[in-house]
C-alpha cells in the first residue's frame, strides 16, 4: 500500500513539472504574437491620401475614373516610400530646378516639365541601358536631331541648359501634333510615332483613355507623384532644411574660341583643377578640345 503511495506521488510530482515546463515555453501562436507587437513598436506606414484636384500643365487629371485614381495613387505611394532616393531629389532641387524653370519660361514650357525631367533622370546626369544620357536622357540620334552636338569629345547631352532647350523643341512639336500637354509628355517616353499609332489604333486621343504600355502607362502618374511629393514634401514624412538642399554652382564664364590641349593645364590657369572643372562641365568627355574655326564653346569657371 506505502509503495503504491510512494508510485502516486511521484507520477504526480513528474506531471507537475511536464505542466509547469509547458507553460513556460511559448507556443508558436504566443511567439507570433509577441514578433506581431516587436512589429508594431518599429516604424508606421500610412496610406497616402490622392489629392482631391491635381493638375498637369494645367490640365486636370480626372481622379473621379477609379482606374485614374489607382494609378496615381500607386506612384505616390511609391515616391513616398522610397526614402532614400525622394531624399535626393529633394536636396537636388534647390540646386537644378532654378536653371530649369528659366529655360522652360524663356521656351514657352509649363513649369510641371522639370518634374519630368526629374522622372527622367532623378535630376542627374544618368545612362539608361539603351544609352540615353543626361538630364532629358536623349539617345544620340535624337540628341542630334534636335541641334545637340554628340561625339567623343563633346556631348551636349549632359549639357543641363542646351538639352533642357533641346527637350523643350521636342515638347512644343509634341504638343502641336497631338494637342495636349498631357499627351506629349507621354510621348517623351513611348516616341511620337508610337504614342500617334495608338491612338489611330483605339480611336482615343485623351491620354487616360488609352491603353498604353506598363511604363508609358505609368509615366505620367509618375511626374504628378513627383509633383505632389517634392511639393508637399512634409505631408508625406520628409523634413529636410534648407541647408541641407544641394544649392548652385556659383561660376564664371569663358568663351573658348582655340583648341585646348589640356584641360589639366586648362583648369590651373584659372585656379581650379581638373576634377572640378569637368563636374561644372560634364559635356566635356575628354581631357583635350578641338575647336573648329569660326565656332567657340562656354566653359563654366569655378568663383
Amino acid at each position: 500500500m506505502k509503495k503504491n503511495a510512494a508510485l502516486v506521488l511521484v507520477g504526480l510530482i513528474i506531471g507537475a513539472s511536464i505542466l509547469i515546463a509547458s507553460t513556460m515555453k511559448p507556443s508558436e501562436e504566443e511567439s507570433a504574437y509577441a514578433t506581431y507587437n516587436e512589429a508594431l513598436s518599429g516604424p508606421t506606414y500610412y496610406s497616402v491620401k490622392v489629392p482631391n484636384y491635381i493638375d498637369f500643365a494645367g490640365e486636370r487629371v480626372p481622379t473621379e475614373i477609379d482606374d485614374v485614381k489607382e494609378r496615381l495613387e500607386r506612384e505616390l505611394l511609391v515616391t513616398a516610400y522610397r526614402h532614400s532616393n525622394t531624399f535626393l531629389m529633394l536636396k537636388r532641387k534647390a540646386r537644378w530646378f532654378p536653371v530649369i524653370e528659366q529655360i522652360l519660361r524663356e521656351e514657352g514650357v509649363p513649369d510641371d516639365f522639370k518634374y519630368l525631367c526629374v522622372a527622367e533622370s532623378a535630376l542627374a546626369n544618368a545612362v539608361s541601358p539603351a544609352g540615353a544620357k543626361g538630364f532629358w536622357q536623349f539617345l544620340s540620334r535624337t540628341g542630334k536631331e534636335y541641334g545637340l552636338e554628340v561625339n567623343d569629345v563633346v556631348d551636349e547631352r549632359y549639357h543641363v541648359e542646351k538639352s533642357t532647350r533641346a527637350a523643350c523643341k521636342y515638347l512644343k512639336q509634341s504638343k502641336a501634333r497631338f494637342g495636349s500637354w498631357t499627351a506629349a509628355a507621354a510621348s517623351y517616353n513611348m516616341g511620337s510615332a508610337g504614342l500617334n499609332r495608338q491612338m489611330e489604333r483605339q480611336k482615343e486621343r485623351d491620354y487616360y483613355d488609352l491603353l498604353l504600355n506598363d511604363e508609358t502607362s505609368r509615366y505620367v502618374f509618375r511626374i504628378l507623384a513627383f509633383k505632389e511629393v517634392l511639393n508637399h514634401p512634409a505631408n508625406y514624412g520628409f523634413i529636410i532644411d534648407y541647408n541641407d538642399q544641394y544649392q548652385p554652382y556659383v561660376y564664371s564664364e569663358v568663351i573658348v574660341d582655340s583648341n585646348v590641349d589640356s584641360f589639366a593645364d586648362f583648369a590651373q590657369q584659372f585656379n581650379t583643377n581638373y576634377k572640378t572643372l569637368k563636374k561644372l562641365n560634364p559635356w566635356l568627355r575628354d581631357s583635350y578640345l578641338k575647336v573648329p574655326a569660326g565656332k567657340t564653346y562656354t566653359v563654366k569657371i569655378p568663383l
